[in-house]
């Protein structure tokens, strides 16, 4: 594996800036020259632990401080860096090790945290798998999506590929800049909040702000206290903070981008009202990185902006393809549905504006849903529930909340099913609500009803084994 392009860069960029000047904050300010000396340290570290480039390294760890530098550690070292979100339950972690077999898994000594805030420095346990391999392929990111077959799609990212996508997002005269402070809230092991946020500022030397404490009052409290210039973050964030009564001014504030999922209109425009400041989108996929952004929020959504420079993008039968060298796809039965002649699909239904060429995203082709912010394949919950003993069949959709519609026998109950989900899969996945019935209702030509009206009509109410959780009708 040939990582010396993004080892490089990481060097490079460390040793720009003066041993005193800000590198990033939180509850405490944390200099350029202690960011040096933590990368170094643990870099120092995981050497000795027989970590070496081409090492493949697993990391699950809590948003921090030293879970960046981790990161960066372990790229200095010329590993393969092996991403998992910490809300990932044991057995979600253990699947996905499975998979990939890293010859290291590096955490923060749990899983399946429920809420996930930022804190300055964690603990480092390094554990040796010893039935894991070094790197079989050039890519220096792993990262994982969901898929059309409800397991997660293993997604790889070369050192060019993010160093081109760094390029991109240097070229767009929006994005933060030397000097700047950018409140980031998006997940660190999401592609825009590690490379548009992270690394990007890292390379444009723009100071980092994270907030400690995830109630809106106190993420606009680190806004206005910090003088941020930028704020990234996914709608649920600016759903917060147009809820804040009394909202404080920002007259700092020049760039609002949300990310991850569609922006409602009427967040878009009580944002503006309140604050004097349009929020921007950063539309992308794990697979390419950024595909188009419109920072400055002079789209209403459900616009996402103009291709950034150097991708190109199509749209056929109303879906969206970006063009990629590659597959970015690993250890996939299927490539062929999804990746071929260099363009991938999106799975995005998508329109562009004729004069314009700006692009609008109008829904998915698949079952992938975005749950603030964080994507959830409904056949995955599915699955989860079919290896239940006593479940025959399976239908979980979305509207306000994730809904399960399950057939069940010997009397299993919904808490019974919701426990089963709990050990099974991350907090955001499990189902609020489960309809239970002996059997689900069926087309005429034999499929499972997939109509929310027509299975809460016709799943019979006497059964004895029909149940809601978290506020549904039980």
């Amino acid at each position: 594996m040939e990582n010396a392009p993004l080892k490089s860069w990481i060097a490079d960029m460390l040793r720009r800036h003066p041993e005193d000047t800000i590198w990033a904050q939180a509850q405490t300010q944390v200099t350029w020259g202690t960011l040096r000396s933590k990368v170094a340290d643990l870099a120092q570290l995981f050497e000795i632990q027989g970590i070496r480039p081409g090492s493949t390294v697993a990391v699950q760890m809590i948003p921090s401080f030293t879970y960046l530098w981790t990161v960066l550690a372990l790229w200095t070292r010329g590993a393969q860096v092996i991403l998992m979100d910490p809300r990932l339950t044991r057995t979600e972690v253990e699947r996905l090790l499975n998979l990939c077999e890293p010859q290291f898994l590096i955490s923060s000594g749990s899983s399946g945290a429920i809420r996930v805030v930022f804190q300055g420095e964690c603990e480092v346990q390094v554990e040796v798998r010893r039935s894991g391999h070094p790197a079989g392929n050039p890519h220096v990111l792993l990262q994982f999506s969901s898929g059309s077959t409800g397991y997660p799609k293993v997604i790889g990212r070369t050192a060019d590929s993010l160093l081109a996508e760094l390029a991109s997002f240097a070229k767009l005269p929006e994005m933060p800049r030397a000097g700047e402070r950018v409140l980031l809230g998006n997940s660190l092991t999401h592609s825009f909040g590690l490379i548009g946020g992270v690394l990007h500022a890292l390379g444009a030397g723009a100071t980092l702000v994270f907030t400690t404490n995830a109630q809106p009052r106190a993420m606009l409290s680190t806004l206005a206290a910090s003088q941020a210039n930028v704020l990234f973050g996914v709608p649920f964030h600016f759903e917060l903070l147009t809820r804040v009564p009394e909202p404080l001014p920002l007259p700092a504030l020049r760039i609002a981008v949300s990310g991850g999922e569609a922006l409602r209109p009427e967040v878009y425009e009580q944002f503006h009202e309140r604050y004097g400041v349009r929020i921007g989108q950063a539309y992308g996929m794990t697979e390419t990185g950024i595909i188009a952004t419109d920072l400055t929020g002079a789209l209403e959504p459900p616009a996402v902006g103009h291709p950034v420079p150097g991708t190109q993008v199509r749209v056929r039968a109303g879906e969206l393809e970006v063009h990629t060298d590659i597959s970015p796809y690993l250890y996939a039965g299927d490539i062929a549905s999804r990746y071929a002649d260099g363009w991938l699909r999106t799975h995005d239904l998508c329109t562009v504006d004729e004069e314009t060429g700006a692009l609008s995203v109008h829904g998915r082709t698949d079952s992938l849903v975005v749950i603030g912010g964080l994507k959830v394949d409904l056949s995955e919950v599915e699955l989860a529930l079919a290896e239940h003993p006593n479940v025959t069949e399976s239908v979980v959709l979305f509207g306000s909340t994730i809904e399960a519609f399950v057939g069940v026998t010997g009397g299993t109950t919904a808490r019974e099913l919701q426990a089963w989900c709990r050990d099974r899969l991350s907090h955001y996945k499990i189902p609020r609500r489960f309809e239970l019935a002996p059997a689900i209702p069926r087309t005429s030509n034999g499929k499972l009803v997939r109509n929310r009206e027509l299975l809460m009509s016709r799943m019979s109410p006497a059964s004895p084994s029909r149940s809601g959780l978290s506020g549904a009708r039980g």
